[in-house]
C-alpha cells in the first residue's frame, strides 16, 4: 500500500492534513469548513468519549441535553461573553424556503422572518443558565451538576480538519453551586481530569496553568487549561475549565436562598474539551509512515496477519487465530483478523501501520510448526519472535510497555522544547530556530502581552499552577517579575 506521505520535515502542516484523510480519520465536507468524520476516526472519538463520560459520572456528573438553538437576546445579556463570541456566531434569520423558478429555484421566503433571530450555539453558558433560572430556587437544589455531549458551530474562515473546524464536537461541563470556594474547587477538579485523560490515555504530558486575562474565556472570571506541545514545537489548547463567578447568575438572574434566609446569585463553572484532541493525538505522536496510536484509545490494539500458500495451511492458521483473538478479547483487547484474500500480506503490513495499530501479528505455515508467531511494534519498529505459549499474556504486557513508551517519549520531546531565556533577544530567536514552550518573565500587563504577541505571534499559553516565585525582570520592558509564564506559538 503506496502511504506517500509528505515527511513532518518537509511540511508538518501537509503532512497533517494528508495523515489524517489517508488514515480514514476525516475528510472534508460540501459544506466550507466543516468535516466528516469517518468511521475509523470516530471509534477513536467513542473511547475518549467513553472514558471521559466515566470520569464525569464518577465525579457526580449527570449527562443532559439542551437546544442548539439560542435567542439572540439571551446571549447579549453578559456583555463579555457576546463580544468574545459575536465574529463566530451564525445566526438563523428565516424558518422557510419556498421554490421561485424566475430567481433561481428555491429561495428562502421573506414572509416567514423569525420574531427573534437564533444563533446556532457556539457555546452553551446562556441558554443552560436561563434554563436553570427555573430549576434553583434555594441552596437544597445544589449542587446542579450537569454535562452534555454536543456540536458547537463558531464560523471559522480559516479551517484544518480536527483542529479548527466550523462545528465540531464535544462536551461541555456548565454547574452551579452555593459558594465560590465550591465552585473554585469544581473547576480544578475537572482541569485535574482533563489532565489525567490527556496524559494517561493520549500518553501526552501537559502543564496545568491558568490563563491570563487577556487569554481568558469570555465571561470567566477565571480560566484554567492543559496545554501539550506538538512534534512541530507548536502548543496546543488541550482542555480549558471556567469559574465564571457571579456573572452568568447575574445576567439570567438566578438566585437562591441560603441556609441563612438571604438571597444570592449562584456561582458558576463551565469546562470542556472537543474533537481538537483527536488533532492532539495525531500530530503529538505520529510519523512519516501513518498513525502511532497509544493502545488504550486505539480502535484495533491487534492485527493479525495470515501468511499461506493454500487453502489448507489457511485453515490450520485461523483455527489458531481464533483461539488467540479469543483469549485477548477476554482481556479487554481489541483484535482485528485481516484474512482478506483479495490483498497481499505487504499490502496489509502498510495499511495497518498506516492506520496506527500498535501490535501487528504475522502467522505463516513455518510459524506453525515452530510455535512461534512474528511480533511487529508500531511504536519502536521493532520485530521480534514470540512463542505462542502464553502469547495473550505477553500481548497484554507488550501494549502496556507500548502506551508507557510513547508517553515517555513525548515527556523526553517537551523537556527539551522548554527553554528559559531573559531577553527579548533571545526570546526571538528561540521562537525562530527551535519553537516548543519558551520560559520568561512577564509585567504583568496586557500591553506587554499585546504587544510581544503582535511581533512575534507568540502568546502567553499560561501561568503554570506549580510556578515557583522567581525575582526577575520583564524580556520585554524590564519591569520587576516575580515568575516565569509559559509562551509559544499555538495552534
Amino acid at each position: 500500500m503506496a502511504k506517500d506521505l509528505t515527511s513532518r520535515e518537509a511540511d508538518y502542516s501537509q503532512w497533517y492534513n494528508e495523515l489524517v484523510m489517508k488514515a480514514d480519520l476525516a475528510e472534508h465536507s460540501s459544506v466550507r469548513g466543516c468535516m466528516v468524520i469517518k468511521p475509523y476516526g470516530y471509534s477513536i472519538w467513542e473511547k475518549m468519549q467513553a472514558v471521559l463520560d466515566k470520569k464525569f459520572k464518577d465525579t457526580g456528573h449527570s449527562n443532559a441535553y439542551f437546544p442548539l438553538f439560542i435567542p439572540k437576546s439571551f446571549l447579549s445579556k453578559e456583555a463579555d461573553h457576546v463580544e468574545g463570541f459575536a465574529k463566530e456566531c451564525a445566526v438563523v434569520t428565516h424558518y422557510r424556503l419556498k421554490n421561485d423558478p424566475e430567481n433561481g429555484g428555491v429561495v428562502v421566503d421573506p414572509d416567514a422572518k423569525l420574531e427573534e433571530e437564533l444563533i446556532v450555539r457556539p457555546t452553551s453558558e446562556t441558554i443552560i443558565w436561563n434554563t436553570y433560572k427555573g430549576w434553583i430556587q434555594s441552596y437544597r437544589d445544589l449542587p446542579i451538576l450537569v454535562n452534555q455531549w454536543a456540536n458547537v458551530v463558531r464560523w471559522e474562515m480559516r479551517t484544518r480538519l480536527f483542529l479548527r473546524t466550523a462545528e465540531f464536537l464535544w462536551q461541555e461541563g456548565h454547574t452551579a453551586h452555593a459558594t465560590a470556594e465550591e465552585a473554585i474547587a469544581e473547576t480544578e477538579q475537572m482541569l485535574d481530569v482533563y489532565a489525567d485523560f490527556v496524559e494517561n490515555w493520549m500518553a501526552l504530558p501537559v502543564v496545568k496553568g491558568r490563563k491570563t486575562p487577556n487569554e481568558r474565556f469570555a465571561g470567566a472570571l477565571d480560566t484554567y487549561c492543559i496545554e501539550a506541545l506538538m512534534q512541530d514545537g507548536k502548543a496546543l489548547q488541550a482542555g480549558t475549565s471556567h469559574f465564571l463567578g457571579q456573572n452568568f447568575a447575574k445576567a439570567f438572574d438566578v438566585k437562591f436562598t441560603g441556609k441563612d434566609g438571604k438571597l444570592d446569585y449562584v456561582w458558576a463553572t463551565s469546562w470542556g474539551v472537543s474533537t481538537r484532541l483527536m488533532g492532539a493525538l495525531v500530530m503529538a505522536h505520529s510519523d512519516d509512515d501513518g498513525l502511532v496510536l497509544p493502545p488504550k484509545l486505539a480502535p484495533i490494539q491487534v492485527v493479525v496477519v495470515p501468511i499461506y500458500k493454500s487453502d489448507e495451511e489457511a485453515d490450520k492458521i485461523s483455527a489458531v487465530v481464533n483461539s488467540l483473538k479469543k483469549e485477548l478479547e477476554a482481556k479487554g483487547i481489541s483484535v482485528k483478523y485481516d484474512n482478506r484474500d483479495t490483498q497481499r500480506p505487504g499490502f496489509k503490513f502498510a495499511e495497518w501501520e498506516l492506520k496506527g495499530v500498535p501490535v501487528r501479528i504475522a502467522i505463516g505455515a513455518r510459524d506453525l510448526e515452530n510455535q512461534t508467531v512474528e511480533v511487529a511494534r508500531r511504536d519502536t519498529k521493532e520485530k521480534m519472535v514470540l512463542q505462542m505459549n502464553d502469547l495473550a499474556n505477553k500481548i497484554e504486557n507488550l501494549l502496556e510497555e507500548i502506551q508507557d513508551n510513547i508517553y515517555k517519549k513525548a515527556q523526553a520531546f517537551r523537556g527539551d522544547n522548554i527553554t528559559k531565556v531573559d531577553t527579548y533577544e533571545e526570546f526571538k530567536k528561540v521562537l525562530e530556530t527551535k519553537a516548543g514552550f519558551v520560559s520568561a518573565h512577564w509585567d504583568g500587563t496586557d500591553e506587554t502581552e499585546q504587544r510581544i504577541k503582535e511581533e512575534t505571534k507568540a502568546t502567553i499559553r499560561c501561568i503554570p499552577l506549580d510556578n515557583p516565585l522567581e525575582d526577575g525582570k520583564c524580556i520585554l520592558t524590564g519591569n520587576p517579575s516575580t515568575q516565569r509564564v509559559l509562551f509559544a506559538i499555538a495552534y
